[in-house]
């Protein structure tokens, strides 16, 4: 049976030194650090997490800045309106938790920005609570080393809750490092592709090798949209003419960006809507 006491060891012996790993690390840096990882390499979020935190180190510094200088340090990051959802995050952590970031998964989930899985993080691995944390790394442990199957399959909020929630150990501690360690391993080891069965922890207990590694053959997640050539491409370049400048900047300074009229003009509308861009009497500017 998968537990904590083959999972648990391998992490402390095997886990990658990130920042929000280490000792002394803030709630308000681990709160940063789940907003900037979602959907994005952790390779990416390094440095651009450090700069963050540097330049605003508490909610309250990031409140009292303009929602588009959020917009601009998000830099490339890629779905940017995550930024304006985190700065809106420290609005609130700064006028209703007096600039602390909450403990509590209700709390959390009243957020901007923080759904079910974000909460419980947040919660887990900078409070040490006992909760059960699942990304798409555990799901695909958990269907593979309990399930045997394949993949994961579509997520189920409550359903992935419960089959993690199971496996927690009673402790506060072993449990965060137990959450910790299922994620580190469906990300260096139990890896979508090309596993590295040899190395796993759960090698011996693992169901899917038990029974011959066989083929998933449930429902699968509908694929994401092609990047390249897309209109999210196209927004992502005249988001970047804007971060670039310090003044508005006219629909006819954007043609570079985007040189299709109605394409150009369905994007500015977009970003309009989702408070990305401006308009002003000048032109378009960050928020």
């Amino acid at each position: 049976m998968v537990s904590a006491r083959q999972v648990n060891p391998w992490y402390r012996e095997n886990r990658r030194d990130l920042p929000w790993r280490r000792p002394g690390f803030p709630a308000w840096g681990t709160l940063v650090s789940e907003f900037m990882l979602q959907q994005t390499q952790v390779s990416r979020v390094l440095p651009r997490l450090e700069e963050w935190l540097r330049r605003w180190p508490t909610p309250a510094d990031l409140a009292a800045t303009p929602p588009g200088e959020a917009v601009r340090a998000w830099d490339r990051l890629g779905y940017p309106r995550r930024a304006l959802a985190l700065h809106s995050a420290a609005v609130a952590i700064a006028e209703q938790h007096d600039g602390k970031v909450p403990a509590d998964v209700d709390a959390l989930l009243a957020l901007p920005g923080i759904g079910q899985y974000t909460a419980r993080a947040i919660a887990v691995f900078a409070y040490g609570l006992r909760h059960p944390v699942v990304d798409t790394n555990v799901r695909r442990v958990i269907a593979r080393a309990v399930e045997g199957q394949g993949l994961a399959g579509p997520a189920a909020t409550a359903r992935d809750l419960a089959a993690m929630d199971a496996l927690l150990p009673a402790e506060n501690d072993e449990a965060a490092v137990f959450n910790a360690g299922m994620m580190e391993l469906g990300a260096i080891v139990c890896t979508a592709r090309n596993p590295k069965c040899d190395a796993c922890p759960l090698a011996d207990v693992c169901r899917w090798r038990a029974l011959g590694y066989p083929a998933y053959a449930g429902p699968r997640a509908p694929r994401q949209q092609r990047y390249v050539g897309s209109d999210r491409e196209a927004r992502g370049r005249i988001l970047a003419v804007l971060r670039g400048s310090e003044v508005p900047v006219s629909e006819e300074a954007l043609v570079e960006a985007v040189t299709e009229p109605d394409r150009r003009s369905r994007i500015l509308e977009g970003l309009l809507k989702d408070g990305l861009a401006a308009l002003t009497d000048d032109g378009y500017a960050l928020p």
